[in-house]
């Protein structure tokens, strides 16, 4: 009864350990994509006229290595963001390296 009981507990950590790393990543996600040149990505891409991120991330059209390549390349009117994008205060605090820190900002876009 004892182990059923601690093996139990150790499963409720884990789950619960899970679910705050992932409310982490969102959060530090949404900070990025608000803050992201001072202004937020929303600036240009929640205008109809601009890529709609969260409608390419949905459709499949925008994958993550895509993206992330996007953000680190820059493409068109797109300026190289990832040096913006580790200068956030969220990423910088929560120790993210790049991988993380786009991880974040997709895993944010996706859920919107």
């Amino acid at each position: 009864m004892k182990k059923s009981l601690g093996a139990l507990a150790g499963i409720v950590l884990i789950t619960l350990t899970g679910a705050a790393v992932a409310d982490e990543q969102l959060e530090i996600g949404q900070k990025i994509y608000e803050r992201a040149f001072g202004r937020g990505c929303g600036t240009c891409h929640d205008i109809a006229s601009n890529p709609q991120l969260t409608a390419n991330i949905k459709a499949g059209t925008l994958d993550r290595a895509s993206f992330e390549k996007m953000l680190k390349e820059g493409k068109g009117g797109m300026p190289v963001a990832i040096g913006e994008i580790m200068k956030n205060k969220a990423v910088e605090k929560a120790g993210y390296g790049e991988d993380q820190a786009v991880d974040a900002l997709y895993a944010y876009i996706s859920s919107k």
